[in-house]
């Protein structure tokens, strides 16, 4: 019987690792930028790094959460149907070849007219249901935004948006990046971004209009980085509306946690906060039995 298990959410850009004993307490953690494509398909290596940063026994065995398990990352794992309750996954882990004590969680795959994926929230969607979540709307903001319908414990809605991915394309080059290269977190301009998503417009459109706002005096430069944050973030509780009306759990970074918060009070939608590391340390506590 393992006392310890090393739980690593292992995503494209960053990786979270967490020991943890059996009683669920968190015995060592460590964060860094080494995610999938820093590590140059040397997963294994990368591992055995964090291992001895980590200080944690070869004997310990190891559960890898998200893009570790793509078609990039260490080895490929198929996607779940949703028909599989979250409770089932310390079942479905999938070893790696070649190294003993080392398993993926496989994501899941939604196919209800469209298709949706996702890798790694799955995990912090069962340390919810761990806590007692298993109804409702859970989003789990990041690079690539879910919204997840849960029914008793199982995925039964999943929809995906690119917010984070949008916002970083923007500051990064095209017609925004100046504007948004010299803003700082504006409150107000955040809180119009959020107004303007009530609008309805086309997102194409509305995000030209960030530049014609400058240009024309009516928005001060410095404010255009919080305004599309706002814009695009508000354009995921207007695509919510109508089946998303009550209340919504968030599993977030802090940071961006109070933003979604403060999105869903805009759009009159009670929240409740998740710390992403206590859901994913309660999601291990259900690996131990399976090892």
């Amino acid at each position: 019987m393992h006392k310890q298990l090393l739980g690593i959410d292992w995503g494209t850009s960053n990786r979270r690792a967490y020991l943890a004993g059996r009683d669920g307490k968190c015995l060592a953690r460590h964060a860094d930028d080494q995610g999938l494509l820093a590590v140059g398909g040397n997963f294994a290596a990368s591992l055995a790094s964090l291992r001895a940063r980590m200080e944690v026994a070869p004997d310990v065995p190891v559960v890898m959460s998200g893009m570790v398990g793509s078609a990039s990352g260490w080895q490929e794992v198929p996607y779940l149907d949703t028909s599989v309750p979250l409770t089932g996954l310390p079942s479905r882990l999938a070893p790696v070849r070649g190294h003993p004590g080392c398993f993926i969680v496989p994501g899941y795959c939604a196919r209800d007219g469209a298709v949706d994926v996702m890798r790694g929230e799955e995990t912090q969607l069962l340390g919810a249901v761990g806590r007692g979540l298993l109804d409702g709307w859970v989003v789990l903001p990041g690079t690539h935004s879910k919204w997840v319908y849960l029914r008793g414990g199982k995925v039964d809605q999943l929809v995906t948006y690119m917010t984070g991915e949008l916002f970083s394309m923007l500051a990064a080059g095209g017609t925004l990046a100046a504007l948004m290269a010299c803003g700082l977190d504006d409150e107000s301009a955040f809180g119009a971004g959020l107004q303007e998503a009530r609008r309805a417009r086309p997102l194409s459109n509305a995000l030209f209009g960030v530049r014609a706002r400058v240009v024309s005096n009516s928005m001060a430069a410095a404010q255009a980085r919080s305004f599309v944050s706002g814009l695009l973030i508000g354009a995921e509780f207007v695509a919510a509306q109508g089946h998303a009306d009550g209340a919504i759990d968030i599993i977030g970074s802090p940071a961006l946690s109070a933003r979604y918060e403060e999105a869903a009070l805009h759009f009159g939608m009670p929240a409740r906060v998740h710390d992403p590391d206590e859901v994913y340390l309660a999601a291990l506590a259900y690996f131990f039995e399976s090892l």
